[in-house]
């Protein structure tokens, strides 16, 4: 396994700062957090069932409930500056900072548990890891997804730099994809109206989707949904996991 929080902290932090100074939040709190990410994941799957029907009709509504890249792209030409900015940079930012809370709460417990969450991609996880330990900032700065966020709480980095680079990369992002819009304006106007050509099929395609992916996920365990609504058993579970690994391994021997 990678390095975790224990190994990364150094690389983000005053190592002055031990790990057992970690104070472990509220139920309530955690209940909160995972409350809100629920919220989210529901907005991103109406988001993803309505493209096809809101990205020409409702593009400021689509792209409130779900900003990924594809859906800044298809939008980007039909708002204008301040409502893509504003509603974009509101919607990319609003699951960073909790992120970046359940790694500072639970540190290497919580890396164990977004490992849990990822196993089709685990491998893609553990690298993530392998290079935040390399390039925390960057990072940070060019992809603050969920794991990066997670990450750099767990190592310990300053919450003003988090969101100093988290900002400042989300808005480079924007400004990247506003650009990329600009530029295939046109090809993209094609697709919106193939949308609008097609919109009730459409919908019930991206409907089939969503329902099989929702399956899938829970023939594999649980969906992410259902893991968000019970988040701090979760966590407790992880953070167990993790002093008994922790204690079962052996010492390593001191080198002088």
């Amino acid at each position: 396994m990678v390095p975790a929080a224990s190994t990364l902290a150094p690389l983000v932090t005053d190592t002055s700062t031990p790990e057992t100074t970690r104070q472990p939040p509220s139920r309530r709190a955690v209940t909160i957090v995972g409350s809100l990410l629920a919220v989210m994941v529901v907005m991103s799957y109406v988001g993803d069932l309505m493209t096809t029907t809101w990205s020409n009709t409702h593009p400021a509504w689509l792209l409130s409930l779900n900003a990924r890249n594809r859906i800044l792209a298809l939008v980007t030409n039909s708002l204008d500056a301040p409502t893509y900015y504003g509603i974009g940079m509101t919607r990319l930012l609003l699951s960073d900072p909790l992120f970046f809370l359940l790694g500072h709460w639970y540190g290497d417990a919580a890396i164990v548990w977004m490992e849990k969450r990822t196993k089709t991609w685990g491998q893609m996880l553990r690298q993530l890891e392998g290079w935040f330990g390399k390039a925390a900032y960057p990072l940070v700065f060019i992809a603050p997804n969920n794991p990066i966020c997670l990450f750099a709480g767990a190592a310990g980095m300053p919450i003003r730099a988090f969101l100093a680079l988290n900002v400042a990369g989300t808005v480079v992002r924007l400004y990247v994809i506003r650009r990329v819009g600009e530029t295939f304006e046109a090809p993209i106007d094609n697709v919106l109206d193939w949308f609008a050509d097609y919109r009730a099929p459409l919908f019930v395609v991206s409907l089939v989707l969503l329902v099989i992916s929702i399956a899938l996920e829970a023939r594999k365990g649980e969906t992410e949904l259902t893991a968000y609504s019970h988040l701090d058993d979760e966590l407790e579970g992880a953070e167990a996991d993790s002093e008994s690994k922790s204690k079962s391994e052996p010492a390593k021997p001191d080198e002088r």
